[in-house]
This record gives C-alpha cells, sequence and structure tokens, in this order.
C-alpha cells in the first residue's frame, strides 16, 4: 500500500516529483493508515469505512489501496470515478456512486473545480484501475459550513475507484 500526507499547496509539486523518481514520500498519519488498512482491496464490492477515534490529521492525506495500472488522471483529463464518502469518525457513509448502481460513475475533469479541491488531489495521479483512500480536512473539504448532510469542520474521508480516463 502506498501511503503519502500532501499538505494542500504542495500536492502538485509532490505529484511531479513522484513521477520523476525524486522526492520522499512522507509519512502517513498512524489514524489514516489504520482507516486504509480496512478498505476492502475488491474492486468488484462497493468498499466500507470504518470509524476511528484516532485524531484526524490536518493535512490532505492519500493512500492507494490497489495501485492501477492504466492511464493516469493529469491535469485537463477527464474522468470517471466510483466512489464512497464518510465520516471521518463514524465511518457513516453520507453519499457514494455505488448506491445509485455498480455501474455507476461520476464524472470529473482534472484541475476544472467540479469537486471540493481534496477530492480532485485525491484523483491526480490516479491509474485506471487503482482504489484510493483520500482523507479531506475540512479546509480542502466544504469548510465551516454545513452543506446538506455534512456539518462544517468535518474531516471526510472518500474511497476513490478510477475507472477511465480521457482526454
Amino acid at each position: 500500500m502506498s501511503r503519502r500526507t500532501v499538505p494542500g499547496a504542495l500536492l502538485a509539486l509532490t505529484l511531479a516529483l513522484s513521477a520523476c523518481g525524486g522526492g520522499e514520500e512522507e509519512p502517513t498519519p498512524p489514524a489514516a493508515a489504520e482507516v486504509a488498512e480496512e478498505i476492502s482491496t475488491d474492486l468488484s464490492q462497493a468498499p466500507d469505512v470504518p470509524p476511528t477515534d484516532a485524531p484526524a490529521p490536518d493535512e490532505l492525506v492519500i493512500e492507494d489501496v490497489v495501485v492501477g495500472d492504466g492511464a493516469e488522471a493529469v491535469e485537463g483529463t477527464s474522468v470517471a470515478v466510483k466512489y464512497v464518502g464518510a465520516f471521518y469518525e463514524t465511518g457513516e457513509e453520507f453519499d457514494s456512486s455505488w448506491s445509485r448502481g455498480a455501474d455507476e460513475t461520476l464524472p470529473v475533469t482534472i484541475g476544472a473545480g467540479q469537486v471540493i479541491p481534496g477530492f480532485e488531489q485525491g484523483i491526480t495521479g490516479m491509474q485506471v484501475g487503482g482504489r484510493r483512500v483520500v482523507t479531506i480536512p475540512s479546509e480542502l473539504g466544504y469548510g465551516d459550513a454545513d452543506r446538506g448532510p455534512i456539518p462544517g469542520g468535518s474531516t471526510l474521508v472518500f474511497v476513490i475507484d478510477l475507472v477511465e480516463v480521457s482526454g
């Protein structure tokens, strides 16, 4: 499993360095690592997000559960993803493409700002066939404002499967 903690402003630099083979991955906070270790590697099944009582990380945490081997999601590409969104502390699901059907995907153009920043940053660098756990602090999610079922200040966990890349 590949793990890294990436401050929001440094994500692009980290991804560029990783692509070039330079730089070191930062250690993942133990609590985020525990969440990812419990995520299923079976891409045919909707994943469950486990609850945790560990303190939430204050930076974006990206962890590959399954590393894909297909096309890579980069700036300007259009992707199709499956996802489960849950609250960090409880693991309670608040949204999921899986709940709308096993073949339902969300289209996203990387760099277009169509989704919350942490979600988009979490997709960037994935390869088709991969599953990734992205733990998003509120600053890269919905901030301090309530949004539907999501209370302000929430740390979110998304499990994202990259299904397709085009463009």
